[in-house]
């Protein structure tokens, strides 16, 4: 029995994984989306996202110099960061802007928390925001896609269709979701958007059409979503119950929900930032109200709200929320009573 008592401090469960093995399996569960961005918007894509993780990089070992701790830059957690990041900005974004936000995504949104672990908000996403509403017109300006000569090139363009009740509609560089925000029905889609013809919903999910850099493909994300599952990373229900939640809720208020899932950021947010271990719920049903909620969030910004897009959003919004989920779901302390109770 002394023996059984004797412990010392926590954690008491203890494994042999390493921070730097789990951060570098996210980093190989991305590549399918980096090499789809490359083929489809060339290699600007890799220069905007190689530029991303060196200021990630830059950045934290600056903020370890200045508040005293050691750099821990080659945990992989910056470098993560660095793609994720680079992953939700358009293609025609300027460098000096994707530098500005991977500084603050680190800066602001981790280091000043007190570093890998510590940060309240996804990093990533914290650079996104400040970068929306910095330079708003910068990151709402996305590329449409075309095909020459078999190979898919970006180029912003301009293009008028007729919206369902045949007034003409001028799209600039539109998104899957920027169109149907516009009036667009799928049966324009394939024209005014993908531009390829076939069926607008596999080019949708093979990753045919205008968006961010690593958005495009739901087919890449879904094969990194899934190794990381397989590796037992990341919980397979915030993905799963987000992307059922939106389809569900995007069909009752009258959208389309296949290309609601299959466009935007939501595969990319459901199995890459939703699922981050430090900013989402650690019990089994607080990430299951996390994900109905999440789901929610997304769906009304995009049908109700006056922006497309509303995974980043609704993904901060929750990781704010999820101190007060694990504060109703938690377990029960060892030896805990109620007030007044004996």
């Amino acid at each position: 029995m002394a023996n059984l008592l004797n412990m010392g401090p926590s954690p008491h469960i203890r494994t042999s994984e390493t921070i730097e093995e789990v951060m570098y399996d996210v980093v190989i569960a991305l590549l399918p989306a980096l090499f789809v961005a490359i083929y489809v918007f060339g290699v600007r894509a890799l220069v905007l996202v190689v530029v991303s993780v060196l200021t990630c990089l830059a950045t934290e070992y600056v903020c370890s110099k200045l508040l005293g701790k050691k750099p821990t830059i080659l945990d992989g957690s910056a470098i993560i960061t660095g793609i994720l990041f680079a992953f939700v900005l358009p293609i025609t974004i300027s460098i000096p802007t994707v530098i500005a936000g991977a500084v603050v995504s680190i800066s602001l949104g981790k280091m000043v928390f007190g570093g890998l672990g510590f940060n309240v908000f996804n990093p990533a996403l914290v650079g996104r925001a400040f970068v929306q509403a910095s330079w708003a017109a910068a990151i709402t300006n996305f590329s449409g896609i075309h095909k020459i000569a078999g190979v898919f090139r970006y180029d912003v363009l301009v293009s008028s269709v007729p919206d369902k009740a045949g007034n003409a509609v001028y799209l600039a560089g539109p998104t899957v979701l920027t169109a149907m925000k516009s009036g667009l029905d799928v049966e324009h889609l394939t024209t005014a958007i993908i531009n390829q013809g076939g069926n607008p919903y596999l080019q949708a999910f093979l990753g045919k059409m205008g968006g961010c850099i690593g958005e495009v493909s739901s087919l890449a994300i879904l094969l990194g979503g899934l190794y990381l599952i397989y590796k037992k990373q990341i919980d397979f229900k915030i993905p799963v119950i987000t992307i059922g939640t939106v389809f569900l809720l995007t069909w009752a208020m009258g959208a389309n929900p296949l290309m609601h899932i299959f466009s935007g950021g939501l595969f990319l947010g459901a199995f890459f930032m939703a699922t981050d271990m430090v900013t989402r719920p650690v019990t089994c049903l607080g990430r299951v109200i996390y994900s109905i909620m999440l789901g929610g969030l997304i769906s009304l910004i995009r049908i109700k709200g006056g922006y497309p897009e509303g995974t980043a959003y609704a993904i901060l919004i929750m990781n704010g929320i999820t101190p007060l989920i694990e504060r109703y779901t938690g377990p029960k302390k060892f030896g805990e009573v109620k007030a007044n109770e004996k």
